[in-house]
């Protein structure tokens, strides 16, 4: 049995950028190589979750997946890094999402 889509999204969308942003930390920030191991647990996590989404084809969770990536990215700019988001970050996100939504709930044919 699969979780709801409502919640694999972003919970695929968290692992993802906790992953890369342990990466992150160690390559940009100094942080000790130890913060790779929790980052690749963390980029699995992602893989695993994203792969439970209930869709037709791989493609087409990967596409909708990508504007829940970019407006998660932002709110994780702003909670973990104080990187409040501008109107443009915003607007971007929402249009994103509106993308996402389409992709997901758009009728398919038979």
């Amino acid at each position: 049995m699969t979780a709801p889509v409502w919640f694999l999204y972003p919970a695929a969308a968290l692992a993802e950028i906790a992953g890369c942003f342990a990466f992150w930390a160690w390559w940009r920030m100094g942080a000790t190589p130890l913060w790779l191991l929790p980052g690749m647990a963390s980029l699995a996590a992602f893989a695993f979750l994203l792969a439970l989404v209930p869709a037709d084809h791989a493609g087409r969770a990967y596409a909708t997946y990508g504007g829940i990536y970019i407006a998660a990215s932002i709110l994780w700019g702003w909670a973990m890094e104080g990187a409040r988001p501008d109107r443009w970050d915003i607007a971007g996100g929402l249009v994103c999402l509106a993308g996402a939504a389409i992709i997901l709930l758009g009728p398919r044919s038979a």
